[in-house]
C-alpha cells in the first residue's frame, strides 16, 4: 500500500473510530424505541378542539372530513374548528356540511399566522376547551383518534405527540413511490428511536406540528401562537427548553399522513425543513445559552441541543474528507500511473462503504421499530425501501448547504404544493 493512501487510511480509521465511540451512548438509546410507552383509559371526556389550517385544501380535504365524521367519541366533546385565507375558499361550504366552525384568517403569510389568528378569534372561549390538536388537511384520522386523545391527557404532560401512519398506504401501489416509502421512515426514526428515550428522560420531544395536541394552559401561557418561522413544531421545541413545558410521545391516537411521489416534492420538503431548523437556531440559540450560563449547568435536553449530534457530523466529515482525498490521489496515480485502484478501494469505496451500511442498519432498525406501518408493503418493497434509505439519508447533506445559505440570505423556502393522492379505503376499524 502506497504511503498517501496508508497515511489517509489510518487517520480515516481513528478519527471514525472515535466519532462512533462518542456515538455509543446514542447507540444505546435505541433499546427504548421497543418499549410502549404507558397507557391509562380516561374516565372523564373532555372537551377537545380539532384544529384544521386548510388554506386552498378544498381538493385533499375530503378524505379528512370523512375519517372526522368516523369518530368514535361524542360529537359533543369535540370541535372542529378550520382556518382559511380566502373567504371564497371552497373549503367553507366543505366544512358547514361537516358542522365545523370557519375562521378567516385573510393576513395569514405562514401556518403560525392561522394557528394564532385562530386563537386570539376565541380568546373569550378559550377555557371552554381542554385541549387543542393541530391536524393537517390533507391527513386521514383512525377512527379511535379524539377517544385516544382523551386518553393521552390522563397523562401529565404540556404536549402530546401522536403516532404517523402513512395515508399514502391506505391506496394502492400507484399513491406511493420509494420516496414516499423512505419519508415514512422518517417519522419511526424521529419517534420509535429518538423520542422514546427523550420522553423517559423527560426532555422535550422533537416536535411535528401534524398531530400535535397542546393543553389549554400552553396557549393561555403563550397568549396565542407566536411561532412564525418555517418549522414552528421545532420552535416550539426549543422554547420549550426555555418556558419547561414537557412532551409525550403517545402512539395510541394514529393519523395518516400524506407523503410526497415525487423526488422534487420531498427535496424541496426538506429544504424547509431544515432552513426552519436553522432559523429556530439563530432566534433560540443565544437565549438557551443565557440560561445554562445562569444556571451553571446543562440539562439533558439542553445537552443533547448542543452537543447530540456532534458524533455523527464528525464521523460524516470524516468520510467526505476521506473520499474526497481519495478522489485526488487517485486522480494524480491516474495521471502519473501509480497505484489509482489501490486509492479508489481504500478511500473511495470504503468509507462510502462503511457509511452505507451504517446508514442500512439505522434504516433497518427505524422499520422494525414500527413495523404496523409498513404492513401494506411487500417484502421486497420493504427491502428496496432500506436498501435505498441510505442514499435517501445522505442527501442531507447538500440539503443542508441549501437551506443554510437559504437562511442566511432570508430566502423564502416556502411550501410549494405537491401533488396530492386519495385513499380508496377507509383505515381499518
Amino acid at each position: 500500500m502506497s504511503l498517501p493512501v496508508m497515511i489517509t487510511l489510518f487517520m480515516y480509521t481513528g478519527l471514525s473510530a472515535l466519532a462512533i465511540l462518542l456515538y455509543i451512548p446514542k447507540l444505546m438509546q435505541f433499546r427504548y424505541a421497543f418499549q410502549k410507552p404507558p397507557y391509562k383509559r380516561a374516565n372523564v371526556r373532555r372537551k377537545i378542539s380539532v384544529v384544521i389550517p386548510a388554506r386552498g385544501e378544498s381538493e385533499v380535504i375530503g378524505d379528512l372530513f370523512a375519517s372526522i365524521k368516523k369518530q368514535d367519541y361524542d360529537r359533543e366533546f369535540f370541535d372542529v374548528s378550520v382556518i382559511v385565507k380566502d373567504p371564497d375558499d371552497p373549503t367553507i361550504e366543505l366544512a358547514k356540511e361537516l358542522g365545523a366552525e370557519v375562521f378567516i384568517v385573510p393576513e395569514q403569510t405562514c401556518k403560525g399566522d392561522a394557528l394564532d389568528g385562530y386563537f386570539k378569534a376565541i380568546k373569550e372561549k378559550i377555557a371552554t376547551y381542554d385541549a387543542f390538536v393541530i391536524v393537517d388537511a390533507d391527513a386521514v384520522l383512525d377512527r379511535s383518534y379524539v377517544s385516544e386523545l382523551n386518553n393521552a391527557l390522563e397523562h401529565d404532560y404540556d404536549i402530546y405527540l401522536t403516532r404517523k401512519y402513512v395515508k399514502n398506504y391506505l391506496g394502492g401501489k400507484k399513491a406511493r413511490t420509494v420516496f414516499t416509502n423512505c419519508s415514512a421512515l422518517t417519522w419511526p426514526i424521529l419517534d420509535d428511536l429518538g423520542n422514546k428515550y427523550r420522553m423517559q428522560k423527560d426532555m422535550p420531544l422533537n416536535m411535528c406540528g401534524q398531530g400535535m395536541m397542546v393543553r389549554r394552559s400552553v396557549i393561555e401561557r403563550l397568549g396565542g401562537w407566536p411561532y412564525r418561522t418555517l418549522t414552528e413544531d421545532y420552535e416550539l421545541k426549543l422554547d420549550s427548553l426555555l418556558k419547561g413545558f414537557r412532551s409525550m410521545f403517545y402512539p395510541y391516537a394514529i393519523i395518516y399522513t400524506e407523503e410526497a411521489l415525487h423526488h422534487k416534492d420531498n427535496f424541496h420538503r426538506r429544504v424547509r425543513w431544515l432552513t426552519g431548523y436553522s432559523q429556530c437556531d439563530k432566534k433560540y440559540k443565544q437565549q438557551i445559552t443565557e440560561q445554562i450560563r445562569k444556571r451553571g449547568s446543562f440539562t439533558s435536553g439542553e445537552w443533547e441541543y448542543f452537543f447530540g449530534i456532534v458524533p455523527l457530523i464528525l464521523f460524516l466529515v470524516f468520510s467526505v474528507a476521506t473520499v474526497l482525498t481519495g478522489v485526488g490521489i487517485a486522480s494524480w496515480y491516474a495521471l502519473t500511473e501509480g497505484p489509482w485502484f489501490e486509492a479508489v478501494m481504500f478511500l473511495i469505496v470504503l468509507p462510502f462503504g462503511v457509511m452505507y451500511l451504517l446508514l442500512l442498519g439505522y434504516s433497518v432498525l427505524a422499520m422494525l421499530a414500527c413495523p404496523e406501518m409498513f404492513k401494506p408493503l411487500g417484502f421486497w418493497e420493504k427491502a428496496g425501501t432500506v436498501l435505498f434509505n441510505p442514499f435517501y439519508l445522505l442527501e442531507y447533506v447538500p440539503i443542508y448547504i441549501i437551506s443554510r445559505r437559504y437562511a442566511r440570505k432570508n430566502t423564502d423556502a416556502g411550501w410549494e404544493q405537491t401533488a396530492r393522492v386519495g385513499y380508496d379505503k377507509p383505515p381499518e376499524e
